[in-house]
């Protein structure tokens, strides 16, 4: 049984991921577009002072969006292809499905990921320990958007539609929240609305650990209830109410 499980999820990416990159390597290119982009406009727009929190920013982007974009491939299968149809009717499991195409995304992501990684070891230097809570946190919202985007995939009939709600992900999740910045650099009362994202308290997670952004205890801990709560939360609901088979 762990066997064919895992002879599933290997082949939901390479479904997903493997030939994509095989047969259009321009995908290679789109992975790293958006938080590359960004660090370049903190990186002069803070003629430099910023270079690290916007890196750091850049992994949770990297991370939210090969989430999200699980919304759009999986809607693609399932209602272009089928695909869906014929793994429910399959031994497959729903949460092996939701696994293997969650992979896949993280397969897409590698080349932002390790471009990312190089670029945190030349500015930012992290410890062992900073580096592992930023690893940390980024797979808290790994679950998340993915489990954000498997969620919603199952719900919607059309890859266009699909396509407006990974616009609207993306500006939620990653465009309004101070990701790539300090959250001190909004003004008052503004900061209250970013603090609607979880994104905002992962964010702040790793900016406190790294030194950018300075937290007590208590304002620490409770980023850390938020993003795991979120986390898990919305996997659970994922999993339970997903629209996986006709009802």
């Amino acid at each position: 049984m762990k066997r064919s499980r895992f002879s599933q999820i290997i082949a939901s990416i390479l479904v997903n991921s493997l030939y994509a990159l095989k047969n259009y390597p321009v995908t290679l290119v789109n992975s790293l577009l958006a938080p590359i982009s960004i660090i370049i406009v903190i990186f002069f727009v803070s003629k430099g002072s910023l270079v690290g929190v916007a890196i750091e920013g850049g992994l949770l982007t990297a991370m939210i969006g090969a989430g999200t974009s699980l919304q759009m491939d999986v809607s693609h299968f399932k209602n272009d292809f089928k695909i869906q149809d014929m793994v429910v009717s399959s031994p497959t499991s729903q949460l092996t499905y939701m696994i293997g195409m969650a992979l896949s995304e993280i397969v897409d992501s590698i080349p932002a990921l390790l471009v990312l990684g190089v670029l945190a070891l030349v500015f930012i230097k992290p410890t062992i320990m900073q580096a592992t809570t930023i690893a940390f946190v980024m797979l808290l919202m790994f679950i998340f958007s993915s489990s954000l985007g498997f969620l919603f995939s199952t719900f919607t009939t059309d890859i266009i539609e699909s396509r407006a709600y990974l616009g609207i992900f993306s500006l939620i999740l990653t465009t309004i929240p101070p990701i790539y910045y300090p959250i001190t650099y909004i003004p008052m009362p503004f900061q209250y609305l970013a603090y609607l994202s979880p994104t905002t308290y992962a964010a702040e997670i790793v900016q406190n650990s790294m030194g950018y952004l300075q937290l007590t205890p208590l304002n620490l801990g409770i980023d850390f209830a938020v993003v795991i709560i979120a986390a898990f939360g919305l996997l659970f609901i994922s999993y339970k109410h997903a629209v996986w088979r006709d009802r």
